[in-house]
Formats: C-alpha cells, sequence, structure tokens
C-alpha cells in the first residue's frame, strides 16, 4: 500500500477540515465493501493455489500416493488430506 499526499487528491477545504482531527500522521481509509478484493486476487496467488490444489486432486486419483504428493509439493500429509477431500 503506498500513501498519498492528501494535499494532491483532495480539494483544500476537506484538507483543513481533516487537519482539525489529525495532523502529519497517516490515515488509513478503507475500500468500500463492494470494492474490497479477498486475500490473493490482487496477486492472482489465490487462483494459483486453486490449480495447484486441482492438480494435486487429480494426480491422487489417478493412483499418486499422498506421501509422494506432499513431497513433491513441500506439503504435509495432513495439508495434502485436506486438499484432497476439499468440496
Amino acid at each position: 500500500m503506498k500513501y498519498v499526499n492528501a494535499k494532491t487528491i483532495l480539494p483544500d477545504k476537506l484538507v483543513r477540515e481533516l487537519q482539525q482531527y489529525i495532523q502529519g500522521e497517516y490515515i488509513y481509509i478503507p475500500a468500500l465493501l463492494r470494492q474490497r478484493k479477498q486475500w490473493g486476487e490482487k496477486t492472482g496467488y489465490r487462483d494459483e493455489l486453486k490449480q495447484r490444489n486441482s492438480t494435486i486432486r487429480i494426480q491422487y486419483h489417478n493412483g499418486r500416493s499422498m506421501e509422494s504428493l506432499a513431497e513433491q509439493y513441500c506439503l504435509s500429509l495432513s495439508a495434502i488430506r485436506k486438499i484432497i477431500y476439499q468440496q
């Protein structure tokens, strides 16, 4: 997250109003609920994990053992089980 100088994006009147409450400090303005992204959506990592998990399930159903999948993907057996049995 990068910081933006309020003077560059807000009207002077609003900047003066904000200065009544806070000066020289950082303020976080959250996104509207409908504009928020879920974890990993912005970077694409969420989709990468979905693809990896899908591949793991396919390999398991094609006969690969959980142990070999855990070793290949550097995951615990417990994590592999969760991936395989998740709906």
